[in-house]
């Protein structure tokens, strides 16, 4: 079991008006170490990947030009056109390489240390919008990718990809989706940026898209998880699986109207990790900082085996009274149980009609292709 991080979180944003200008990584390693559950022997820094690994999906002139952002503070209007750098999305700020790159570093090195039997979290992981030429949705490299490829390259043939973030992962399937070797699996919320990922939509033909509806609840999620995500990784056998365990699919986040609680997205995590199989469990999505900090926090709690308090101890409680979220309504008057405890109270007892439809129509798909 091992946690990678890094400090270059610490301080980094992507500037004062942008969603990511909130922390998020090390709220989850200040909570877990406050809450006792990571020690020094289970905390790897990430290592910054270097150019050459990169260019393994991303183009060398990206690359490159992703640097020289960096080093410069600035983008010409060309590599502002040609790569979506400097754009209100994809600003240029202090680590713009040193930043992606890193979390990139982690998710390759954890594909080597699940291929040798450890479980590996990532938070700072999970860019999976990042196109090979151009930064997309927040994502200036994508890790995702990388990570996948890299454990095809230690041998891993047949792998597993589970996104449950808000938004679709549109890089990850423009990399893999007519690799029948790879199974990709999304949960997103409809009709959202960026608008891909449609039910109707099946790659090489192991693409399955599940968009939620506006609302969408516990019960829906549980329902993926059992009558989807499960029966098709068992269907795949993958020798490694990747989830993206975004946490903007929670209720209080500003970015989506979905409305789960961390529990549910907790569940999903457990149920994977009990298939068994080599496991990378990365962030993404996130954009409140106490949902965030909150939920990917417990999600580590339930990687390393521990229960979660009914209450905080006064030393995480201080941390996420710490927090603030300038510029935005929630910000103005938390809730106290942001600050006293991790878990949120379960929400969403039934299954949407729309949801149910959608697994029915997966379903009759999988048998026809059996």
């Amino acid at each position: 079991m091992r946690f990678i991080g890094s400090e270059i979180y610490r301080g980094s944003s992507y500037g004062p008006t942008h969603p990511l200008r909130v922390p998020r990584v090390p709220t989850v390693i200040d909570l877990s170490r406050a809450l006792g559950w990571l020690p020094p022997e289970r905390y790897l820094r990430s290592p910054r990947a270097k150019p050459a690994a990169l260019t393994r999906w991303h183009t060398p002139a990206y690359v490159a030009a992703l640097q020289k952002a960096e080093a410069d503070g600035a983008v010409s209007e060309e590599v502002r056109v040609r790569h979506h750098l400097g754009t209100p999305s994809n600003p240029v700020y202090p680590e713009v390489f040193r930043r992606p790159a890193t979390a990139a570093g982690g998710t390759v090195l954890g594909a080597s240390l699940i291929l040798r039997g450890h479980i590996v979290y990532n938070p700072g992981g999970g860019t999976h919008h990042g196109l090979p030429d151009q930064a997309n949705g927040f994502c200036y490299l994508n890790d995702p990718v990388l990570g996948l490829l890299a454990l095809r390259d230690g041998g891993a043939q047949r792998l597993a990809y589970v996104d449950i973030d808000a938004h679709h992962c549109d890089g990850v399937d423009y990399a893999f989706r007519d690799d029948p070797d790879v199974l990709l699996i999304s949960t997103h919320e409809a009709r959202r940026w960026p608008f891909t990922g449609g039910l109707e939509d099946r790659g090489a033909g192991n693409v399955w898209n599940v968009p939620l509806p506006r609302g969408a609840g516990d019960a829906d999620m549980a329902a993926v998880l059992v009558g989807l995500i499960l029966p098709r990784i068992e269907a795949h056998r993958p020798d490694a699986i990747i989830l993206q365990a975004g946490a903007d699919a929670v209720a209080e986040d500003p970015l989506s109207r979905l409305a789960l609680t961390n529990g549910a997205l907790w569940s999903v995590v457990a149920a994977i990790r009990d298939l068994g199989r080599p496991l990378m469990v990365l962030g993404g999505g996130g954009y409140n900082p106490w949902s965030v900090g909150r939920c990917w926090t417990g999600i580590w709690g339930m990687l390393a085996g521990h229960d979660i308090p009914d209450r905080l101890p006064p030393e995480a409680e201080a941390i996420l009274r710490g927090l603030s979220f300038p510029g935005h309504r929630l910000g103005k008057a938390p809730p106290e149980h942001w600050f006293t405890t991790l878990a949120d109270a379960p929400r969403g007892s039934s299954v949407s009609p729309v949801v149910r439809d959608s697994l029915s129509t997966l379903t009759d798909r999988a048998r026809i292709w059996a």
